[in-house]
């Protein structure tokens, strides 16, 4: 079977920036990992009731309890930067409009 994967494409995607060994490398592991899924496509599994996950616990929960935590000001004298009291500044994520 073949597994060829755009692995510019696909790192293009993640904001990764590949040199031409790591991109070899990549693509190598990638498809042997879609092989091993096709694989796994030809395991019979008739008679085999489908599941969601492999425990069948639901709803494990302890009981809510209510607990002391960090006083804000410790916590807040750990953060890089206070705005308007008792919001914590960080570095912007998403680019502006402007940019």
């Amino acid at each position: 079977m073949s597994s060829e994967i755009d692995i510019k494409y696909v790192a293009d995607l993640a904001r990764l920036e590949l040199s031409c060994e790591q991109a070899e490398k990549l693509q190598k592991e990638l498809a042997r990992v879609v092989e091993y899924i096709a694989e796994l496509g030809e395991v019979d599994v008739n008679g085999i009731e489908p599941t969601a996950h492999a425990a069948q616990l639901t709803n494990v929960w302890r009981e809510d309890r209510n607990q002391p935590s960090f006083p804000r000001d410790v916590m807040l004298a750990n953060a890089p930067g206070i705005v308007h009291g008792n919001l914590i500044k960080v570095p912007r994520v998403l680019p502006s409009e402007e940019e």
